[in-house]
């Protein structure tokens, strides 16, 4: 691998690190990259999960030393979406590299929407509800958002901080603290399942894990009461011109 190589892998990491903790949509841009490197579309799923799982343990750590945390709440979101993501990192398997390539980049465009609009934040006075229906709710829904994380993982923070906060009102930061935690213990398992199938490419996987570890933990302690409108312009404008570039030329 040339140098060049590895500096794009740790800046995109980083980067991917950063917008991960605070928003989501980091393996948009992680993804595409090491597919456009000549990495099959299944090893460029299966080594970007071992940037995410490093990433999540010290983003998880950052939120920590903060004074944030959701225990033992985020363990029972966590439970329902791990059973999910087995069943969807077995899926990712087995799917072609060019239908993945093209389910990729209308995701991709998906969440450029959603992340304009953010209608997955409420405009009114968030309140707290931890009630016993609410975590029922919350506990079904990550069942799903796991097989979804299991399969492709792109996108799915803006899953779980729509399910945070519509179903229990969370601000900001304690819902970053929930979605590092289960998107950590959920990939542990994909990861396991791709590795298992000898998908994983380690040199990939463990450059971009250094760049995300970095951005993750900066962006875990900094985020904590402030406004990612410019890292949401910068997302949008790089994600487009990925998904372009990976519909057409993918």
């Amino acid at each position: 691998m040339a140098w060049t190589d590895v500096l794009l892998l740790l800046a995109t990491g980083f980067f991917a690190g950063f917008i991960n903790t605070i928003a989501g949509g980091g393996s948009l841009v992680a993804m595409p990259l090491l597919i456009f490197m000549g990495l099959p579309s299944v090893e460029a799923n299966a080594s970007n999960r071992v940037a995410i799982f490093v990433q999540n343990m010290f983003s998880v750590q950052g939120f920590r030393s903060k004074g944030v945390s959701m225990f033992p709440f985020a363990f029972h979101l966590a439970i329902p979406a791990i059973i999910g993501a087995i069943i969807g990192a077995n899926l990712a398997v087995d799917i072609s590299g060019k239908l993945f390539n093209r389910l990729l980049a209308i995701i991709m465009l998906v969440v450029i929407v959603l992340t304009v609009f953010k209608p997955y934040l409420t405009k009114h006075r968030l309140v707290e509800n931890l009630s016993r229906k609410s975590r029922i709710a919350s506990i079904i829904t990550f069942f799903f958002i796991g097989i979804y994380g299991g399969f492709i993982q792109a996108g799915v923070g803006f899953l779980i901080i729509a399910t945070l906060t519509g179903i229990h009102g969370l601000g900001m930061a304690k819902t970053n603290s929930v979605k590092v935690f289960v998107i950590l213990c959920y990939t542990a398992v994909a990861l396991t399942i791709f590795i298992l199938g000898d998908h994983v490419r380690w040199e990939y996987g463990l450059i971009l894990a250094a760049g995300n570890s970095a951005g993750a933990w900066i962006s875990s302690r900094w985020s904590v009461g402030k406004d990612d409108k410019w890292i949401r312009i910068i997302l949008i404008i790089t994600v487009l011109a990925l998904a372009i570039k990976l519909w057409f030329f993918g």
